[in-house]
């Protein structure tokens, strides 16, 4: 199979003997919307870069549709970036801005300006084709980035926290836009953001790493549902992690030993952690057969539209967040003692 993007173990290591990324691997097949999700300094825009070309890699390969591009010049690539602060020319108009890229590269103006009127329309832009890019809103600069970007009709659009400057309302709707956009056009996209809303929510595979190093490449609700090491379950959601001991299994799930008394779930025989997200726990008088119940003291609650957020403490004295709807946290002050119930197959088990 020809992937559109497959980077072979590739890895970057600085002069001083930093490393920025460790032997990554991806296959991205056509028109995939993959998100690079982690905290900063993971290596996730220094991965984007060397995709690119604008960074040079120490080891691995980078192929695009079946050629190795890794030695191959930026311009020489079949990619278009984008990056958070846009990186318009405040000199030029938003015609200007969004035709560069074609004149670059030598189309004749003739058909240069067809491409530039079309993708003017797509973006509704025409109405400010002729004023300076400086003078736009934020959204409608971003709205320019985007048509630049994808004016020279690239195979892979590869795109560097592209909304990390515009404000939460305005960012939602150029989310959906973009959505909608990529699935229009079928062009690939790589993704990088540190928000998760924005991997979790646009992207067909989230790829999340730490310290340079890929721990899980997932859908988005496989990674949610079910993290695949202790640093993506901390990172994702809000889960409480509760470690143990392995017990045999029983019923087809896996089993802790932990200070709370035996917990099943999905996962590994060896399994040492437990993994529970905020929304599995469910407030019950006594639970219902199969379920792990857990004493708990309400210590604090806030409501916010239809879901309640309590904070719980459990019976060795540690503090939990779970959520539930709005309904179900009336009554339920600080201090009252309640019953938590699980289903193990919203549990996951992992190695610790």
């Amino acid at each position: 199979m020809i992937y559109d993007l497959e980077l072979i173990s590739v890895g970057k290591t600085y002069s001083d003997g930093t490393v920025a990324v460790s032997d990554f691997d991806l296959k991205v097949e056509k028109g995939e919307f993959v998100a690079f999700l982690g905290p900063s300094g993971c290596g996730k825009s220094t991965t984007l870069r060397m995709i690119a070309g604008f960074e040079d890699i120490t080891n691995g390969e980078v192929m695009m549709m079946n050629r190795n591009v890794t030695h191959l010049p930026a311009e020489k690539r079949p990619t278009s970036m984008i990056f958070q602060n846009y990186a318009l020319f405040p000199h030029m108009t938003v015609r200007q801005n969004i035709g560069f890229g074609l004149e670059v590269k030598g189309l004749p103006r003739a058909e240069r300006d067809r491409k530039v009127e079309r993708i003017l329309d797509m973006f509704d832009l025409t109405a400010v084709a002729d004023r300076k890019a400086d003078r736009l809103s934020g959204g409608q600069r971003q709205r320019i980035a985007l048509a630049r970007g994808l004016v020279v009709e690239p195979e892979i659009l590869l795109l560097d926290e592209p909304l990390g400057a515009l404000d939460a309302n305005l960012r939602r709707i150029i989310q959906n836009e973009l959505k909608l956009l990529q699935r229009e056009l079928g062009i690939t996209f790589i993704f990088v953001t540190h928000a998760q809303s924005e991997a979790l929510g646009l992207s067909d595979r989230v790829v999340v790493m730490s310290n340079g190093v890929v721990e899980q490449i997932s859908a988005p609700k496989e990674l949610y549902r079910r993290p695949a090491t202790p640093f993506v379950a901390d990172f994702i959601g809000a889960n409480t992690l509760i470690e143990g001991r392995s017990l045999p299994s029983e019923g087809g799930f896996a089993r802790l030993d932990t200070p709370l008394g035996a917990l099943a779930g999905v996962g590994a025989p060896e399994a040492t952690l437990a993994v529970i997200p905020a929304e599995a726990f469910r407030l019950s008088p006594q639970g219902t057969a199969g379920e792990i119940c857990l004493p708990a003291t309400v210590t604090g609650r806030q409501i916010v539209g239809a879901t309640g957020y309590f904070r719980m403490q459990l019976a060795d004295q540690r503090e939990i967040r779970i959520e539930t709807h709005a309904e179900r946290a009336l009554g339920l002050d600080a201090g009252a003692s309640v019953t938590l119930a699980l289903d193990p197959a919203s549990v996951t088990m992992i190695a610790g």
